[in-house]
């Protein structure tokens, strides 16, 4: 009896000892389920147990209720996590995830930082709201790729319906790879320097306040400026001469004298001074009564049949040559739809007439080297042979320029009412007006239809775009070398190939702007004579009348001007190409 009295009072003693050692949270452990399943909702938790914002250490997290335990979790209270997840707040993650944010769904080998973030599959994302998908690293805000792209930077994602996949590298807002297309640069005797391909042929050339560019499909564009007077040959058969004209409320303008084929016509440009260049923008030399620009860029309420045999295009070469490219709409529904055909034919026109003129001179200059006259029945009338093109303006790149057609028209809306329906002269401008965002890099201007023979730098290589191409640009701030990131959305079979991301010179796509908007002026002009025929519903007053800077003259010595700086090009030129192929350069 002794002997149980004292074992019962032993007992006694240690369940004493038990209790006061928290045997609640023995008992808890004793009774808690096997098999790793969810802690009940009431478990024991006491204040503070839920970790703060920046509590989670790493490779381990803590995690809100209904959570897995983890197999690594660290020492704390309330303590839920699974397979070593740090994150906070409502993370949803699987199997090696890394998360770090609020509300992020990651599965199978993501890191994501930022806020609401969702990605897949060996994502790595920083920033807000990313989506990305196999294989996508993006650093930024609200970045949208797809399939091995790389994107840094701030919301890289195209507008106007742009979406750019499988491949693209885009570094920081200028865009990736490199602008600076392959070769040598060789340093002129006297000063300038060259640019030489890796064939041999010279690319460039920099001289005496002269340059000279070479394109990679062939022909030659030469700029030069001496004392104001700014002078750009486009070939053997055409070019301009610009001289400053008037200064109106703060803008200064400038008259450019085109000359080609033996005939003159004269266009006025406004200038824009940004980022260390001068860039000029077109500018109409009349208005139309708003009312008819509304009229422009609103649906006409009855579809309009028109047809090839009323545009005239039947049995046309250029539009034999390009039908597997261009197709116009079977009907019309709006102005801007018929208007976005006549740019886009006015386009391939140009460009068909371009090659056949190279064709002429490559055939002329082979004649002279062999000693022949160049004449005879394959002489330079000889058109291009037919197109194998098998890529088509899709349906989305053409609703896109229609979207622009629209825009333009109701920008040009505004204007004309500004000088009270053409009436009067527009409000003044500040004196800075001047210092404004060229219309090229306006951020509501992505669409540009190419305009002539443009060389571009696609991940370092170089390609060549032609006449009706279309790019979307994509980045608005210049880099260095004053190009920009754009986005080929439609090209010709022998161009830069649909999708691709170049480096495109700013200068190049404000000359393709000016020409969209002379064409739209044009295009405009023709409808106000075809409205209440056809089948074209009538028009409000299609009148005009005179803007602010009225069109000057032409300048009579624009030819001989022109001609002057082909004969200077070719003798530097020919001076260039016996320094490269001696080896000079660096």
């Amino acid at each position: 009896m002794n002997c149980s009295s004292k074992t019962e009072k032993m007992m006694q003693t240690w369940l004493v000892v038990l209790v006061s050692l928290g045997l609640p949270a023995l008992a808890w452990s004793q009774h808690k389920p096997s098999g790793g399943g969810s802690a009940p909702h009431s478990a024991p938790a006491q204040h503070a147990s839920a970790p703060s914002h920046s509590s989670a250490p790493s490779h381990s997290a803590p995690q809100s209720h209904s959570s897995s335990p983890s197999r690594s979790a660290p020492s704390g209270r309330t303590n839920t996590a699974s397979h070593a997840n740090p994150s906070s707040h409502t993370n949803t993650a699987s199997h090696g995830n890394t998360s770090a944010g609020r509300t992020n769904t990651a599965s199978h080998g993501n890191t994501n930082a930022g806020h609401t973030n969702t990605a897949s599959h060996g994502n790595t994302n920083a920033g807000h709201t990313n989506t990305a998908s196999h294989g996508n690293t993006n650093a930024g805000h609200t970045n949208t790729a797809s399939h091995g792209n790389t994107n840094a930077g701030h919301t890289n994602t195209a507008s106007h319906g742009n979406t750019a996949s499988h491949g693209n590298t885009a570094a920081s807002r200028t865009g990736g790879g490199s602008h600076t297309p392959p070769g040598r640069t060789v340093s002129l005797k006297g000063g300038g320097s060259a640019s030489v391909r890796p064939n041999g042929s010279v690319r460039s050339i920099d001289r005496g306040g002269m340059h000279i560019q070479n394109g990679a499909h062939g022909g030659r564009t030469v700029v030069s400026e001496h004392n104001g007077v700014r002078v750009v040959n486009t070939g053997h058969h055409g070019g301009y001469v610009q001289h400053s004209y008037v200064s109106r409320g703060g803008h200064s303008y400038y008259s450019r004298t085109y000359y080609s084929h033996g005939g003159y016509h004269v266009g006025v440009y406004r200038g824009y001074y940004w980022g260390g260049h001068n860039y000029y923008g077109y500018y109409p030399g009349y208005w139309y009564h708003p009312g008819f620009y509304a009229w422009g860029y609103h649906p006409w309420g009855v579809p309009v049949y028109w047809g090839i045999g009323a545009w005239g295009w039947g049995g046309a070469p250029w539009y034999g040559f390009y039908g597997g490219y261009f197709a116009p709409y079977p009907v019309y529904t709006s102005p801007a739809f018929w208007l976005t055909d006549y740019l886009l034919a006015s386009s391939l026109q140009a460009a068909y007439a371009a090659r056949a003129e190279a064709n002429a001179d490559a055939m002329a200059a082979d004649a002279q080297a062999s000693g022949g006259g160049g004449g005879g029945a394959d002489g330079g009338d000889q058109a291009p042979a037919a197109s194998s093109n098998t890529v088509t303006l899709t349906p989305e790149v053409k609703q896109a320029i229609a979207e622009e057609v629209k825009a333009q028209l109701a920008a040009q809306e505004q204007q004309a009412s500004s000088q009270g329906g053409g009436g009067g002269a527009a409000a003044p401008a500040p004196a800075n007006a001047s210092a404004q965002v060229p219309p090229a890099l306006d951020p509501a201007q992505r669409t540009f239809v190419v305009d002539s023979d443009v060389s571009v730098v696609a991940n370092g290589q170089e390609c060549g775009l032609t006449a009706g191409d279309v790019i979307t640009r994509l980045t608005d701030t210049p880099d260095g070398d004053n190009t920009v990131t754009a986005s080929v959305a439609a090209s010709k079979k022998s161009d830069c190939a649909a999708g691709q991301t170049v480096a495109v010179k700013v200068d190049d796509l404000q000359e393709m702007y000016n020409h969209f908007q002379e064409q739209l002026t044009t295009g405009m002009g023709e409808l106000a004579k075809k409205q209440g025929t056809g089948g074209i519903p009538k028009a409000p007053d299609t009148g005009t009348t005179a803007s602010d800077v009225p069109t000057p003259k032409p300048d009579e010595t624009a030819a001989k001007t022109l001609q002057d700086q082909q004969q200077q090009a070719d003798q530097t030129e020919s001076q260039v190409k016996q320094e490269a192929a001696a080896g000079g350069g660096l």
